[in-house]
């Protein structure tokens, strides 16, 4: 079927790298849609143009989200893409697929759209590239059938994500996946029908080795910590060291806050300096261990440099306890940083921005949380600070 002469596109299969126009090319081989839109993404090149458009809003019935509406501004010229909707599906949590799984999923979108896919969204969803607007109930007919879920889109809350914690990690320090699970479950209605100011997002990473970057990209990130002491192994020490390890270079002057001390045969902790960055421990893994009280950091805030610039998470709890099965503290804290943020933020502000903008005063005041230490991302900067009566009562 493949009918487009594509010089341009050529350029980018050459290299050690798989090409995404590999890929497209294999699917236009019997796919008119994907031929059509590598007659498209090929014209952009030359001409240095985009040809998508905004054309209204599509979507499936009871739902505001999981569906992007994409249309072509070349309809004559490539009508196999004049509609090319962008399909989510919601994960599973920690992006566990079983082959059949996926065969299924692969099966449906032949049937109804362009046989391209995106593994995965940069923040979640098993994205479907390219159907048109009738397909998309009988699609999601399909699809919901046998269990599979919309996403998240638009001014909604955003398919929550997560590593895959203590699944297959030994650092795990919280229940990741249980974690997302229960938040993708509990704000069904947030994540399927758009009624915020803006996109709201939570990511669980189950350490501060952070897989997912929840730090960088969510409204929400939940990460998980302990308290006490890191557990050391000396002899595990030595080991590290006769195998060639540069200890001193290597961990102790990588370590951020120089909390700890090398003397060529044991490794110190001032466990009080430590910010559990977990740097000694991915290196050390046999030698070093978290302390035995685990629970999360919940950070708020970060987002990408869309509207404004991008912002990295803030700590709003430094420690709470994620032990109980209906993770209900961790539930009502989100509710309430919703509820402060809906009602105050402008129009496709995000949570970062709102509190660049009122403080973080307001938002612990709104949530119930105290001030901390560890909420001060940097020394104010102005000479004068206003007292509340509220301050003074204790």
């Amino acid at each position: 079927m493949a009918k487009y002469d594509t010089p341009m596109l050529d350029e980018l299969e050459k290299g050690p790298w798989p090409s995404f126009v590999t890929e497209i090319k294999k699917a236009a081989k019997t796919n008119k849609m994907s031929d059509d839109e590598l007659g498209q993404l090929e014209k952009s090149f030359q001409t240095k143009r985009g040809y998508w458009k905004h054309g209204g809003i599509v979507g499936v019935l009871g739902y505001g989200s999981g569906v992007i509406g994409r249309y072509s501004s070349l309809p004559e010229e490539f009508p196999g893409v004049a509609h090319f909707h962008t399909y989510r599906i919601n994960q599973p949590s920690g992006f566990f697929y079983t082959s059949a799984a996926l065969k299924e999923i692969c099966d449906i979108w032949d049937k109804y759209g362009s046989g391209l896919t995106n593994m995965h969204g940069s923040t979640g969803d098993l994205v479907l590239l390219g159907t048109t607007t009738e397909a998309l109930e009988p699609l999601f007919a399909e699809y919901s059938s046998r269990g599979w879920d919309l996403g998240g889109s638009g001014s909604a809350m955003r398919t929550p994500s997560c590593c895959v914690g203590m699944a297959r990690c030994e650092w795990a320090n919280i229940d990741a996946m249980g974690i997302c699970n229960h938040m993708t479950q509990h704000f069904q209605d947030e994540l399927h029908r758009p009624a915020f100011p803006y996109k709201f997002k939570i990511k669980v990473s189950g350490c501060a080795c952070d897989c997912v970057a929840a730090i960088a990209r969510a409204d929400l990130s939940i990460i998980g910590t302990w308290k006490g002491n890191i557990r050391i192994d000396q002899a595990e020490v030595k080991k590290y060291a006769d195998g060639g390890m540069d200890i001193q270079s290597e961990i102790i002057d990588m370590c951020p806050t120089d909390c700890m001390s090398y003397d060529g045969g044991e490794i110190k902790i001032n466990d009080v300096q430590c910010s559990r960055c977990m740097h000694c421990i991915a290196k050390m893994t046999k030698a070093l261990r978290q302390g035995e009280e685990k629970g999360a950091t919940v950070l708020v805030g970060s987002k990408a440099p869309i509207v404004v610039g991008s912002l990295i998470s803030w700590v709003l709890v430094p420690f709470i306890k994620c032990d109980d099965e209906d993770f209900e503290k961790l539930t009502e804290l989100t509710e309430n940083i919703i509820e402060w943020w809906d009602d105050n933020a402008k129009p496709r502000e995000r949570l970062g921005e709102l509190i660049e903008v009122k403080g973080m005063r307001p938002l612990l005041e709104a949530v119930g949380v105290d001030p901390q230490p560890q909420q001060v991302r940097e020394p104010r900067k102005d000479p004068f600070f206003f007292w509340a009566d509220s301050d003074f009562e204790k």
